[in-house]
């Protein structure tokens, strides 16, 4: 029996390797003859760079940047000939704010813009973008800000970058633009396929697990909307409904609008740059995935959707081993596994979960083949 592991993080708890080398042990455990084939992944949010250097060995280049609340940090970015690749979580991440200070209705993407300036500066003209895992929802107006795009209300005031004044957006200037658009390749890579706004638009999806209010969802939902008109007019733009506009607070959109970006989708990304098809040469006989958290979300073009799409393709079975598994009835009729496990079917607390996250899948993967084995 040949099985591919090919997860994504546990968020805040294990790595993606650390995730595979856990469901080895417990396969192992099971029946030493497995054949085993770890091959971490991510798709496009926080973690993508430490992915793409372990199969790459990339160069890190250190910055100084603003975090969503403009406070500076340290950041970086990663390099291989010329292409330099931004995670715009390493400096406009969630993870990069207290609990407390997480309200995507005041921060900003700015610090993610000097990533790109840096860059620039540094002579790189093809820029690979990963957009997920934002504190933001300012649809890259704080970006745009970094690199020279300014923004005015009606009263010719200019706004600060900030998720709360997109509804107040009346003129977009790009005169001073710090460099040169026709000279710089833009690909940016999101991790959800969802519109820029409306009942699955970046607000309403996101904006509550980014500690925004009802009422400020609300105001930031009219606001993208203003800001989708005001790129039309401002540059005949038409970015609402691309795939992926909605991810990272909108940035998706407004990388379009001010980089001339191409979108692509973050896990079709990693599984053609990780060569993950050439498995297929030879019979695989289970794909075994997962991430933190498998919810609906998954379905709009996470790990385990991307993973799923691939094994119907081939007709391999997959599995899915998950920290928490929610809207449970969505996930069995889009993706059909052939098992799931959830780390909090233990009944334990979250804490506990996160704490030793490794030891119950290694648990949870011992007990799934061991059945498999007996129903064989």
């Amino acid at each position: 029996m040949k099985v591919i592991i090919a997860p994504d993080k546990f968020k805040g708890s294990l790595t993606a390797i650390e995730v595979c080398n856990a469901v080895e042990k417990g396969i192992k455990k099971a029946d030493p003859s497995i054949e085993v084939i770890k091959h971490p992944i991510a798709d496009g949010g926080e973690g993508t760079l430490d992915i793409l250097d372990y199969y790459f060995k990339l160069k890190t280049i250190d910055v100084k940047v603003h975090n969503p609340l403009f406070k500076i940090i340290y950041s970086n970015y990663k390099v291989s000939k010329d292409v330099a690749y931004i995670e715009m979580s390493k400096a406009s991440g969630l993870q990069l704010l207290s609990k407390k200070e997480q309200n995507c209705f005041y921060t900003s993407s700015f610090g993610t813009g000097e990533l790109i300036l840096a860059a620039i500066e540094k002579g790189f003209k093809n820029i690979v973008l990963f957009i997920g895992g934002s504190a933001t929802n300012d649809a890259g107006i704080g970006m745009a800000c970094a690199l020279g795009y300014s923004f005015y209300n009606k009263q010719g005031i200019k706004i600060k970058p900030i998720g709360k004044e997109l509804i107040n957006i009346n003129k977009i200037d790009s005169k001073n633009l710090k460099f040169d658009l026709n000279k710089i390749n833009f690909t940016v890579i999101y991790d959800v396929k969802n519109p820029l706004y409306g009942n699955n638009g970046a607000a309403f999806m996101y904006a509550s697990q980014k500690g925004a209010s009802k009422n400020e969802i609300e105001i930031l939902n009219s606001g993208l909307i203003n800001f989708d008109s005001q790129i039309k007019a401002h540059f005949g733009k038409y970015v609402a409904y691309i795939k992926g506009s909605g991810a990272a607070g909108g940035l998706g959109a407004g990388a379009v609008s001010f980089l001339n970006a191409k979108m692509v989708s973050g896990i079709d990304f990693i599984l053609e740059k990780t060569n993950f098809k050439k498995y297929f040469k030879d019979k695989i006989d289970l794909i075994i995935t997962g991430e933190g958290s498998v919810d609906k979300q998954t379905l709009e073009g996470k790990v385990v959707k991307g993973v799923s799409d691939l094994s119907k393709q081939y007709k391999v079975p997959i599995y899915i081993v998950a920290g928490i598994i929610k809207d449970k009835e969505s996930i069995l009729k889009n993706i059909n596994p052939l098992a799931m496990s959830e780390v909090m079917e233990v009944n334990i607390t979250t804490k506990e979960a996160i704490k030793n996250a490794a030891i119950y899948i290694e648990d949870l993967v011992y007990s799934t083949f061991k059945t498999l084995k007996k129903a064989n």
